[in-house]
């Protein structure tokens, strides 16, 4: 049964009742619960935002899109740019108390690559990658890759974190147990409580760097004693708990909550755009029939308006760019429509005659529904709708976004669900989750033959024009493929309280550098 709001705020008052002798810590709600703390076991934002905080990498992204040292002190590259020395900053170590090492590093990447677009890119380009002493490794291209610093810095999930190598080894395929990183906070593995809350402490031991913090790269200080990750899927409850001032700050806000925030002069809402905006997908899954078919895939091109969705998620305008039909996201250099024709108005009845043509016979279609996301959730809920009409058995079935990561693992039993994406993710081909996911092990199992060698050919480009003219391929294609489509450009801002300074302009909550006064 649910309980009223009234009584739900007053036990979230009475479970962050502050604890003696504890300074308070900043307490933040963000878009989901963590379900997944292993780092390079899923590209869900909620386990990258994680793991800037418990873990560090290699390189960094300023905020102006400069790849900088991190974890690296030097990095030598050869006049032929096919082999890269890395030496690691000295007096690194794990939150256990045991030195960062060269091997560490080593297993790490090894580890990561098969998991991620960008690493499946490098280590094909890879000949060798090992460590050379305590501190160094090299890493000896056998072909040309242009985009190694890119790999290793850039915030595509999942990110390149590093963690001790028996920690890497010991996890192999699976999942790793043991959440131990080198990152400005440590995780608490005594006071998790799953489905509530993650606890972190500051780590005594983290030496930033020397410069000052520009986004995710520099000097990562942490001011606050504390963090707690609070799981609060009500959004009129966290809402109501962030003006009580229980909580310090909501990195997803609903959006019918947005206006009554900002009317509170106690409280920020703010959201940077640019490659921190998101856009919508939905995800089709080719392994489940149907949709193995791609004339009926194409139909949902003739169905989807944008306007629709975005309009059903109530945003204010300002926070809404309708009309995007490129696969790499509107505003980026890479921003192109090759193939989009199959998009142009949209319309039930072009759907629904456009379905009649195929042979579709009436087969259900499962659509996973995200409840604990908003945009997730309306986007899915818009689509059943949509697609009902157009003449499609549609069984719409709600869970949290834990479970739907877990479901869509599977090759059977689902066929679409709504999701969303950041621009760090959707401006270039190979950090593109549903277009360099072509023909790997990876939820969706879309597999167009035509894209490989575009995408082997995009980290070898040497120039803008080239890399563009790659990127018109892929898109045309993957219009016809329909590995996903999109639903939508938006801005989703994030809410705190005005005693919490210094926050990181990002779509990624990063907590270094901020104090709660």
């Amino acid at each position: 049964m649910k309980l009223p709001r009234f009584v739900a705020l007053a036990l979230v008052l009475l479970a962050f009742a502050p604890q003696p002798g504890r300074a308070a810590p900043l307490r933040a709600v963000l878009e989901a619960e963590v379900a997944t703390l292993d780092p390079h076991g899923t590209s869900a934002y909620i386990t990258r935002a994680f793991g800037y905080m418990v873990y560090d990498t290699l390189f960094g992204l300023a905020a102006n899109g400069e790849v900088r040292p991190q974890m690296v002190q030097d990095t030598v590259i050869s006049d032929d740019r096919m082999t890269y020395t890395f030496t690691l900053r000295p007096g690194l170590t794990w939150h256990d108390g045991t030195p960062v090492t060269a091997a560490d590093c080593v297993a790490s990447l090894r580890r990561w690559m098969p998991r991620a677009g960008m690493g499946r890119l490098l280590a094909a380009a890879t000949d060798t990658l090992e460590a050379t002493d305590a501190r160094s490794f090299v890493l000896k291209l056998k072909q040309p890759f242009g985009l190694v610093l890119e790999a290793l810095g850039r915030p595509n999930t999942p990110v390149p974190f590093m963690m001790p190598e028996r920690i890497a080894r010991a996890a192999g395929d699976g999942r790793v147990t043991e959440i131990v990183g080198s990152g400005p906070f440590v995780f608490r593995a005594d006071r998790y409580r799953p489905g509530d809350r993650i606890v972190l402490d500051r780590n005594p031991r983290y030496v930033p760097r020397d410069e000052p913090a520009d986004f995710l790269a520099g000097g990562k200080r942490v001011n606050i004693e504390g963090l707690e990750l609070i799981v609060m899927p009500d959004g009129a409850t966290s809402a109501a708990a962030l003006q009580a001032g229980e909580i310090d700050y909501i990195q997803s806000p609903s959006f019918d909550m947005i206006q009554v925030l900002e009317r509170n002069r106690r409280i920020t809402v703010n959201g940077p755009g640019g490659m921190n905006a998101y856009q919508g997908y939905y995800r089709l899954n080719h392994a489940a029939p149907p949709f193995n078919d791609p004339e009926i895939r194409r139909v949902l091109w003739r169905l989807f308006d944008q306007s629709t969705v975005l309009t059903a998620l109530g945003l204010p305008e300002r926070l809404v760019q309708p009309g995007c039909v490129s696969w790499f996201m509107c505003g980026t250099p890479l921003e192109n429509t090759e193939g989009a024709g199959i998009a142009a108005n949209p319309s039930v009845a072009a759907a629904r005659e456009a379905l009649r043509r195929t042979r579709y016979n009436n087969e259900p279609i499962v659509i996973l529904q995200a409840t604990d996301l908003e945009a997730l959730r309306v986007s899915s809920a818009v689509a059943a709708d949509l697609m009902r009409q157009a003449g499609f058995n549609v069984d719409l079935q709600a869970m949290d976004w834990g479970t739907l990561l877990n479901r869509r693992g599977r090759r059977e039993g689902w066929h679409l669900f709504g999701v969303t994406a950041s621009g760090f993710d959707l401006a270039a081909p190979p950090t593109h989750f549903y277009l360099s996911g072509n023909c790997v092990d990876y939820a969706g199992w879309s597999c167009d033959q035509r894209m490989v060698p575009l995408f082997a050919a995009f980290p070898r480009a040497q120039t803008d024009a080239e890399r563009q003219d790659l990127a018109r391929q892929i898109s045309a294609i993957a219009f016809e493929n329909t590995p996903a489509l999109m639903w939508g450009q938006f801005v989703a801002p994030a809410a705190w309280r005005n005693n919490i300074r210094n926050l990181i302009p990002s779509s990624i909550p990063l907590f270094w550098g901020v104090e709660k006064q």
